[in-house]
């Protein structure tokens, strides 16, 4: 924080003067920052968004996970995914509460509950229920009201968090991408065809692009940064140095 010298005078004016830089004081300290990531699938947001939240000791919104924790209660409520109004009214009800490398629903943690290929399947589902998006953008918000966060997607700058002090379009040339994905893939020891794996990343990149509602786009105040011959530690760091850029010099951060 900047450093502040002021001469305090005596009497009422010397009182205004402590009054108004305990204000600023406070004001500056309570303030939330928001780093928003967006960019196409393969391109590394998750593992960059969640090293980064973890050197800024930040809240890494997973709306991943969010929207497994409301398909979770939708299952244990025996409810049909494909049921929109019913779908969106769960959305709205849930309680849900995210620490590091956990997940809370309503009060129970469901960090390991959440990735059955039941839950999976049903969140790819409900996701695309507009009632559904539009409460899990409202629950965001509500973290980012209450903390500072980093949050990675394809419309996070645009559509979520438009304000966002920090904007990063990440992204990466089209065969690293399919690369990347391959070995993550291959690590969880599921069997990869890279020909097959590119078409439909190419496919996802085109619709991703193309939709209606809240399509994948720069926004016009995000920084582009190309990951294509850089390494995890220096993608972090490169957004890092735009957060000392852009918040208070930095200089409150890692």
């Amino acid at each position: 924080m900047r450093k502040i010298v002021v001469q305090l005078q005596a009497g009422t004016q010397g009182r205004r003067v402590r009054h108004l830089l305990f204000w600023f004081l406070a004001e500056t300290t309570q303030k939330k920052i928001v780093v928003a990531i967006d960019g196409p699938a393969g391109a590394g947001k998750s593992t960059i968004a969640k090293g980064l939240a973890a050197r800024l000791g930040f809240t890494y919104i997973d709306t991943g996970a969010m929207y497994r924790a409301v398909a979770l209660w939708a299952v244990r409520q025996a409810v049909d995914p494909g049921d929109m109004h019913r779908m969106e009214q769960l959305a709205i009800a849930a309680g849900i509460e995210l620490s590091p490398g956990h997940i809370a629903l309503n009060g129970e943690d469901v960090t390991d509950a959440i990735r059955t290929p039941e839950v999976s399947s049903g969140a790819s589902k409900i996701a695309v229920i507009p009632g559904v998006r539009r409460a899990m953008v409202a629950k965001q918000r509500e973290i980012g009201e209450r903390t500072s966060v980093v949050m990675e997607g394809r419309d996070i700058g645009t559509v979520v968090f438009p304000n966002a002090q920090v904007k990063v379009f990440l992204d990466a040339n089209p065969d690293e991408r399919v690369r990347r994905r391959c070995e993550e893939m291959r690590a969880k020891g599921e069997t990869v065809n890279a020909e097959q794996l590119a078409a439909q990343m190419k496919e996802r990149d085109q619709r991703d692009s193309t939709r209606a509602d809240a399509p994948l786009a720069q926004a016009p105040d995000a920084i582009y940064l190309d990951s294509t011959a850089l390494g995890i530690e220096e993608v972090i760091e490169s957004i890092l140095k735009i957060v000392r850029s852009r918040v208070t010099n930095g200089r409150e951060y890692c």
